[in-house]
């Protein structure tokens, strides 16, 4: 089926529907355990959108079409139901990241407050198994904080012989896809290298939090790693133990050798606005860190956790979301400051006044251009334009953006790039009518939820410059690029990539 923007003669590009019988189904889902079909067993309408297309070279193959289809609620109910059966061997620690934009839309779906949204989630997916769950933000602070370091490099180092400015921001997949796949060098040249939150959370779960607290209880057995060590073959579980405080020491009672655990031990799903998040998690590769394992093992748009919910029991009791930090718990939902997305823009354009001009920037002014989802943000100084920052959402501004970056004609030093119009909020993975299209109503109200998120910047963080030194081995170590840093293809693409009319 071609895709209903394909201006090519030929599309492999799978539908939403496609490969779906070729999926396992030996992990029912609740709904079917009542002998019930559930609608998160299928795919929306089996309709290809733009969004959709950014994720791919002009079509996403076979194999990817399987891998895709894979990444849905099965796979999910499956890990659950394994953890349920008696072969331990098979169990794994159940984790669930949920991303910032996915709250409004749970609040806006349930008539919740976006903090009682956040505790009915945490408290439903706890209901079904699920060990821990986090949200992203820390990892947007990673991915933040690693960028405003990497554009006031570039700002100092771009000259005429050397052209690293502008940076596009690299948090979007279906862009950096689009960027890697069609466009090629010299775009790809001008991408940030910092990870993207998920990519960076897929490390934070699978190496730093089972590093620091590895606890599973399965059955009356525990799996204890003591706080500190790296030692993944000194981990042994215990059929009858006595866990120390975090930090402490093993005392255990008839120890029994079982086999390691490893970060493959930890089934790591993401919630996220959209389905380009499913493609990233299948083509981030294995950080050599996690051992061979994936950051992420499965991603779940907003609309399809609402949907379990929805054919699930609703009335289970709250809970706090988890924290990286032992029993901490995250009592109070804080954004970072963007309008619908994760703020790189603001974040980086005070960081880059600061650093650069000593100019403290308290409220960023956004002024709208060609339309609303292209916006600029300038800093001047002695009457000179010193930074001029953009954001541009949606494939048109993008269009047009990399042919004046072509043409040498685009004036900006920054660029917040990503591929849903409207932004992370309206992604289509949430907030979509029956017939595949944005909600607008909907829309709305999550917007206005967003908006009323209390603002928390990347540096306040009190876990931060532990986690650097920690984790990382200093902020500027070996260890920091490798985790925190990513190379991307350079293929070579002609000028017919450009010449698609949107």
């Amino acid at each position: 089926m071609k895709c209903e923007h394909c201006t090519r003669k030929e599309c492999s590009k799978k539908t939403k529907t496609d490969d779906q019988e070729n999926v396992s189904a030996d992990a029912p889902s609740p709904a079917q355990e009542n002998g019930e079909k559930g609608e998160f067993h299928k795919l929306a309408d089996a309709r290809i959108f733009l969004s959709d297309c950014l994720a791919c070279d002009s079509c996403v193959t076979a194999e990817e079409g399987v891998q895709l289809s894979q990444q849905n609620a099965k796979d999910f109910f499956r890990v659950l139901n394994l953890n349920k059966k008696c072969d331990t061997s098979k169990h794994k620690v159940l984790v669930v990241s949920v991303c910032p934009q996915s709250l409004p839309y749970f609040a806006a779906k349930f008539n919740l407050s976006v903090t009682d949204a956040s505790r009915r989630v945490c408290g439903f997916l706890r209901s079904l198994g699920v060990h821990y769950v986090f949200d992203t933000r820390i990892a947007a602070d990673f991915s933040i904080l690693e960028s405003q370091k990497e554009f006031v490099r570039r700002y100092r180092q771009h000259s005429e012989e050397e052209r690293t400015l502008p940076m596009l921001t690299s948090a979007c997949p279906g862009w950096v896809r689009y960027a890697e796949r069609v466009l090629g060098r010299p775009i790809t040249a001008h991408l940030c290298t910092a990870k993207s939150p998920q990519q960076v959370m897929g490390s934070l779960v699978k190496d730093y939090f089972a590093r620091q607290q590895v606890r599973e209880e399965m059955g009356s057995a525990f799996l204890v790693l003591p706080r500190g060590s790296t030692d993944w073959g000194a981990l042994q579980m215990f059929g009858s133990t006595t866990l120390s405080p975090k930090g402490g020491s093993r005392q255990t009672q008839m120890g029994c050798w079982c086999s390691n655990l490893s970060p493959e031990k930890i089934f790591h799903v993401i919630v996220a606005p959209c389905y380009d998040k499913k493609l990233e998690a299948l083509q981030e590769g294995f950080p050599p860190a996690l051992h061979g394992s994936r950051g992420a093992d499965c991603v779940l748009t907003s609309g399809e956790i609402a949907q379990i919910m929805e054919q699930g029991d609703l009335s289970v009791k709250d809970a706090a979301v988890d924290t990286l930090f032992g029993d901490l718990k995250e009592d109070k939902v804080t954004r970072h400051d963007g309008a619908s997305s994760d703020g790189h823009l603001a974040h980086i354009f005070r960081h880059a006044a600061k650093e650069l001009f000593n100019e403290d920037v308290e409220e960023v002014t956004y002024r709208a251009l060609r339309n609303k989802d292209f916006q600029e943000v300038t800093l001047e100084k002695n009457g000179e334009v010193v930074l001029r920052f953009a954001a541009a959402y949606g494939f048109r501004n993008i269009q047009n953006m990399i042919l004046k970056l072509k043409k040498g004609k685009f004036p900006y030093h920054f660029v917040e790039v990503l591929a849903c119009a409207g932004g992370c909020l309206n992604g289509r993975g949430q907030a979509q009518t029956p017939d595949g299209h944005a909600d607008k109503a909907l829309l709305r109200q999550m917007e206005g939820i967003y908006a009323d998120i209390p603002v928390r910047r990347p540096e306040s963080s009190a876990h931060m410059q532990e986690l650097y030194q920690e984790w990382l081995e200093g902020i500027n170590s070996p260890k920091a690029r490798e985790v925190l840093h990513t190379t991307y293809q350079s293929q070579e693409r002609g000028a017919h990539s450009l010449d698609i009319k949107w």
